[in-house]
């Protein structure tokens, strides 16, 4: 697994698309509303995914350990929200934690990591 992480509009996806070759149907783009669907090469906006698990009442690093084995071959690109102005409401608290603590596991696990910062790698692991 490798996992790609930047602000928002560093070129994370554009990062991927070009390094791992991938074509729209290889992507899985993360959704408050829809969660994460495994099976796919790359699962873009993993902190969506976060924001799904924290409205409703599931643990994001738990839910991954669960299936591991669906994403362990995966390209996961998370946007940095773990920075920062330290939110107002207790709703976006939570998904500032649970995200960073998912990619904190996310990491751990990863082959790679690597940072986008105006659209130029920095391969942290």
């Amino acid at each position: 697994m490798d996992l790609i992480i930047g602000g928002a509009y560093q070129g994370k996806l554009e990062y991927a698309k070009t390094k791992y070759d991938l074509k729209e149907s290889d992507i899985f783009t993360c959704s408050e509303s829809e969660g994460i669907r495994f099976g796919v090469r790359c699962l873009d906006k993993a902190g969506e995914f976060a924001l799904w698990c924290v409205r409703n009442g599931k643990d994001a690093v738990e839910f991954l350990q669960q299936h591991k084995e669906e994403w362990k071959d995966s390209i996961f690109i998370c946007e940095d929200i773990f920075c920062g102005v330290v939110p107002l409401g207790a709703d976006m608290r939570a998904w500032r934690e649970m995200s960073g603590r998912m990619c904190s596991y996310l990491s751990s696990e990863a082959e790679s990591v690597t940072r986008i910062f105006c659209g130029l790698p920095q391969v942290i692991k």
